[in-house]
């Protein structure tokens, strides 16, 4: 997955004035990692990873550090105790969902494993769209920080599995109400805001080879 998406998505609807720097690796078969392994060490970075962030004299890996650290400058980390506490549980649970997703993206065995995935994931967008119920956004209603991961991974999931996602209109309704932020629509019709979802080495949404 992207990701750095989420991150450019809080940039963007926060109006900030950003550089993007982006990486790519070689072909296919040894996906050549030079342009990053080339630099990684000469920026700083007390842990060189990507994405990376930097903010003046703040330098910054792990992305939902650089979230963190972003929803704080644009303050889009809760406006009060309550909120911010579900701030934090959402950021957390868009982690795992990545991480499941992830795990199945990049697997050599993804067709053989998609079946087992999309019969746990029916449950878990179950979960989400309880959590979510009648509010406009995740932790509060008005946009937090979490949104946009939350957002990219069940945009993700709807190319993956229309059908599931599709089940739920409240998940769907969040999707488009991300999508027509003004700002946010705007990005998307860049070819920064679409696809590929993932890097070429992955078995679903890679970049193209």
């Amino acid at each position: 997955m992207q990701l750095a998406q989420p991150i450019r998505l809080l940039l963007e609807y926060a109006g900030a004035d950003y550089k993007d720097v982006q990486y790519a690796c070689g072909p296919a078969p040894k996906f050549d990692l030079s342009p990053w392994l080339n630099v990684k060490n000469t920026l700083g970075l007390d842990y060189p990873n990507l994405p990376y962030l930097i903010d003046g004299h703040i330098k910054i890996t792990q992305s939902n550090a650089i979230l963190r650290y972003l929803g704080r400058k644009f303050e889009l980390d809760g406006k009060a105790e309550e909120d911010r506490v579900q701030v934090d549980i959402m950021l957390d649970n868009a982690m795992d969902f990545r991480n499941g997703f992830v795990g199945l993206s990049y697997n050599p065995n993804f067709s053989s494993l998609k079946n087992e995935y999309l019969k746990k994931l029916d449950g878990t967008l179950e979960k989400f769209s309880k959590y979510l119920g009648n509010r406009s956004f995740f932790a509060a209603n008005y946009v937090t920080y979490p949104d946009f991961h939350m957002y990219e991974m069940l945009d993700s999931h709807r190319l993956l599995a229309p059908a599931v996602v599709n089940k739920y209109p409240n998940l769907v309704a969040f999707i488009k109400r991300i999508e027509t932020l003004p700002r946010i629509a705007a990005f998307l019709r860049t070819p920064k805001g679409s696809r590929p979802m993932n890097n070429k080495m992955a078995q679903f949404g890679q970049a193209k080879l």
